[in-house]
């Protein structure tokens, strides 16, 4: 059968953009070697066609092929708000003709302009715009007399809103329209609100904050980033059964007051009055005499598009498990858990009385409630009670970074039954997990994927709790091949790097952060803000990764414009050299024994390894980003491109060689990092190559830790692994000294910090100007625990998992290990356990790929599914060699089990 129909990534999607929408499904077969040989299509306005095969918008007719994922709709041309239905069946490689799958859909959005009829509207009530003031609330009654078909309201704001209609909330989506470059793009959401319409009268409300269109934004109290006001535009379109349309818009008829929301910052919190509340307000019958007209107000339309990326949600709700006294006497609650949201509580109150909610992730070693690392955020959450019973509420337009939850002002009782987390995070689909024998490697994977959640927020930032939460490039880079694997992130990446082109300068310089508000370098008086390697180069890394996480070419075609002009830059400003030394670069940032000097003197470790020559950084990501440039451009037909860029590779290698490698193979910075980058990026000739790892594996194993920042550790351990030294990338990962990944785990954390040492071995803190303790950068070593430990990899020549590859390179630490993903086509899985006489391996292939898989393997007899190896046909074998016994095999599942013995990595 066929399963899981996707458009776009997801599931029924509404509103979209593109006119080339793209369709996947996946194959349900128990059978073995299953490869789809041709598939058909068939798209219609309504169901009721579709199945009747009439008036069809796309019938592709049997196409001979084994495309399952983004095939491109091609029937005819489609227009705003056009509904299509769509199915496919398949025929597969042992005659089989798929029943055809049940039908799916998608709608799509306001294509263009003047498809928008609504009217920009203002709150007129006055405002001091250079600081926090009441959510403007909105409202308008419309009547409806006839039974609805269908009705869906399209909208957005300057600013967040949440827009209800009869008291009921559309959709189950928070923090829209999102956050982008809002002077070039800005979000529009469709919701389907038809069971929301009553016969008669209706309501409609809406409620905007802040957000980070006019919120404090970054650093030094900047505010109003985007504009001094907010704003909603909101068009309803409804069709009755009798093929009528009404539609409803935002225009000089709505009205506008105040409420109870006093003010709501990202960073700093809200503040709510229960006291000012407006009972039914977003209903019918509520008097709205004394609400004020609206401003229409002139803002363009020409920039709003629809929504890509995965909707920003409540995923999780965490009880907490201690309520703590403490040694100050305050009162905390503890979630057990650093997580990105914000609580709820339900409690009595007597009336006037407030409750302030202020958040932490941590406790100093005294035990007491610790805030200095968010800096000038105020990350407090201030209620005051009505008095009416027991009251409940949560913030709107809000998030926080917490665990500790201190409680002031409070005269009541509380207990933990009182309080919960809500979870916020853009709401991707969980697609990969990763276990083993080892509790705090177990532990190691949940803090890389709760760093993810909670700094993918509609965009990756750096940290979720302090007054920054910025869409750092470089973190984002660094952690994409992780990112990946945990979480369908391609409609998140989508989304964010549309926004690259717009913040780009003319030369092609990418900016530090996206959307980019820190253009003058944040007043930090290092640069303008723009063109630092390894964080510019996410202009061409993370849409490769996901090319080759998902097989996703269109990502590549839309940002190519912005790939090359970085591109280009490079080139330009190495001149003749090929070396690129030119303006501000982090280099290794927060390497071992690295700190920034403008926040505090550089403490001495004696460990001058561990710094590595920035224009050395700058110059091996130049390369191995003029070398994606050139199969990128190859892939795309972009033929004069990709000969350029193969033609300059070779002149950038020597330039490195020669300005940055002595004669017998030392790198002058003589880092971890230096040697890394130069080994995974091919900058050292064949000859040398074994020379440089033996080099670094000196280096490790005279330092007996990491030395390495932001863009060395991503890398190291595969450095070490694919170059002779895979006991050293284990000994890297099982170390719990500091610096290490598990250093932190024995100090309690449960997310990934941003230093190595956020708290020091003598309980003491890093300097709180930077020292976050949900910053994922440095859990990009889950790539390498998924391709190594597992031995779950991708083939880099055949995208999205159509072929994958396992090789697991066991430990003597571990007695198992698995890891499952759920590619494009279906999950495919790896688990291998010890076991008394050998080893066994257990691989899952989804129908429609294959995979190689190399079997652990000294000497012994291989079975297969409980029979000799050798008697099953399908089974391509390639052969013994280094190691491992290697075949090739069709979907299907696999039980390997070895009797004998295999090669184990001992430190």
């Amino acid at each position: 059968m066929l399963t899981n129909l996707k458009t776009e990534y997801k599931t029924n999607p509404l509103g979209l953009g593109s006119t080339k929408p793209r369709l996947s499904w996946e194959l349900q077969t128990d059978k073995y070697n299953i490869i789809q040989t041709a598939y058909q299509i068939q798209c219609a306005q309504t169901s009721d066609k579709l199945l009747a095969e009439e008036n069809l918008l796309w019938n592709s007719g049997k196409i001979e092929s084994d495309q399952s994922t983004h095939v491109e709709y091609n029937g005819k041309p489609l227009t705003s708000e056009t509904t299509v239905f769509w199915r496919v069946r398949v025929w597969d490689n042992q005659g089989e003709e798929y029943n055809w799958s049940q039908s799916a859909f998608w709608s799509m959005g306001l294509l263009a302009p003047n498809d928008w009829k609504a009217d920009w509207i203002e709150s007129s009530i006055d405002e001091n715009v250079s600081e926090s003031t009441p959510c403007p609330f909105f409202r308008h009654q419309f009547s409806i007399n006839s039974p609805v078909k269908d009705a869906k309201i399209y909208v957005t704001a300057r600013g967040l809103y949440e827009l209800s209609i009869n008291g009921q909330k559309a959709g189950n989506e928070i923090f829209t329209p999102g956050w982008t470059s809002y002077q070039g793009r800005l979000q529009y959401q469709v919701f389907d609100v038809k069971n929301h319409i009553k016969q008669g009268e209706n309501a409609i409300g809406a409620i905007l904050g802040d957000g980070w269109y006019r919120g404090y934004l970054a650093w030094q109290g900047n505010k109003n980033t985007y504009g001094e006001k907010t704003a909603l535009l909101a068009q309803l379109k409804i069709t009755f059964d009798n093929g009528e349309i009404q539609t409803i818009v935002t225009n000089e008829n709505w009205k506008s007051t105040t409420g109870p929301i006093l003010k709501s910052d990202i960073y700093n919190g809200e503040k709510h009055d229960a006291n000012l509340e407006m009972e039914g307000w977003n209903r019918t019958g509520f008097d709205n005499s004394k609400w004020k007209p609206v401003t229409i107000a002139n803002y363009p339309k020409n920039n709003l598009v629809a929504s890509e990326g995965s909707p920003v949600r409540v995923t999780e709700t965490i009880k907490p498990v201690k309520l703590i006294t403490t040694p100050k006497g305050e009162q905390v609650v503890d979630f057990g858990q650093n997580m990105v949201g914000v609580v709820r509580f339900k409690l009595k109150g007597n009336k006037g009385q407030n409750i302030n909610l202020n958040h932490a992730e941590v406790l100093d070693k005294d035990g007491n409630f610790y805030r200095e690392n968010i800096r000038e955020a105020d990350a407090e959450d201030v209620y005051t009670f009505k008095g009416d019973g027991i009251e409940e509420w949560s913030p709107r337009f809000t998030f926080h970074g917490f665990r500790y939850l201190r409680i002031n002002d409070y005269q009541g009782s509380l207990s933990l039954n009182n309080f919960e987390g809500l979870v916020i995070h853009s709401d991707m689909e969980a697609i990969g997990s990763f276990e083993c024998s080892d509790s705090l490697i177990n532990q190691l994977q949940q803090n890389i994927q709760w760093g993810l959640r909670g700094n993918f927020l509609d965009v990756p930032t750096d940290c979720p709790q302090r007054d920054e939460r910025l869409g750092w490039t470089g973190d984002a880079q660094v952690f994409a091949s992780t990112a990946v694997f945990n979480m369908n992130t391609a409609p998140f990446y989508t989304k964010w790097m549309k926004d690259f082109p717009i913040d780009q300068k003319e030369d092609g310089s990418v900016p530090w952060v996206v959307p980019n508000i820190v253009e003058d370098g944040a007043g930090t008086g290092w640069s303008d803000g723009y063109g630092a390697t390894g964080w510019s180069d996410a202009a061409i890394i993370i849409p490769w990764e996901v090319y080759q996480a998902y097989g996703d070419r269109r990502i590549l075609e839309n940002q190519y414009e912005s790939m090359k002009a970085w591109e280009e830059y490079m080139i330009k400003h190495s001149g003749n050299s090929y070396i690129f030394n030119y303006g501000f670069h982090f280099g290794d940032w927060l390497a071992f024994a690295e700190y920034m000097s403008y926040h505090y003197n550089a403490p001495d470790y004696g460990y001058a390894g561990a710094y590595t020559a920035k224009d050395l950084i700058a110059t091996a990501y130049f390369y191995y980003s003029t070398g994606l440039m050139q199969e990128i451009a190859t892939i795309l037909g972009k033929t004069d491109d990709a000969e350029r860029y193969m033609s300059i590779r070779p002149k950038i290698k020597q330039a490195f060689q020669k300005e940055f490698i002595t004669e017998t193979g030392r790198i002058t910075s003589n880092s971890q990092t230096a040697y890394t980058l130069a080994l995974m990026f091919g900058l050292y000739n064949d000859n040398m190559t074994a020379n440089a790892a033996n080099r670094l594996a000196k280096d490790v194993k005279h330092f007996e830790h990491l030395t390495t920042g932001f863009l060395g550790t991503p890398l190291i351990c595969q450095a070490l692994s694919e170059n002779g030294y895979p006991e050293l990338a284990y000994k890297l990962l099982f170390n719990k000294r500091y610096p290490s990944w598990l250093y932190p785990i024995t100090k309690g954390a449960t997310t990934i910090w941003e230093r190595w040492d956020c708290i020091k071995p003598d309980g003491s803190f890093q300097d709180a100007g930077m020292n976050s303790f949900n910053h994922y950068a440095y859990g990009a070593v889950g790539n390498w625990m998924y391709n190594n430990v597992a031995g779950l990899q991708k083939d880099a020549e055949q995208q999205g998992y159509k072929h994958f590859i396992v090789k697991p390179l066991i430990p003597e630490e571990l007695s198992y290990a698995k890891a499952k993903l759920h590619t494009m086509y279906g999950e495919a899985s790896v688990c291998w356990k010890k076991t008394e006489n050998g080893l066994s391996l257990d691989v899952s292939i989804p129908p429609n790929t294959k995979a190689t898989i190399n079997i652990p393997y000294t000497n012994g007899e291989i079975s297969l599914n409980g029979a000799e190896l050798k008697t099953y046909e399908n089974i391509e074998f390639i052969g013994e060699n280094n190691g491992f016994y290697s075949v090739k095999a069709g979907s299907g599942k696999y039980q390997f089990k070895l009797e004998g013995s295999y090669q184990t990595i001992k430190q």
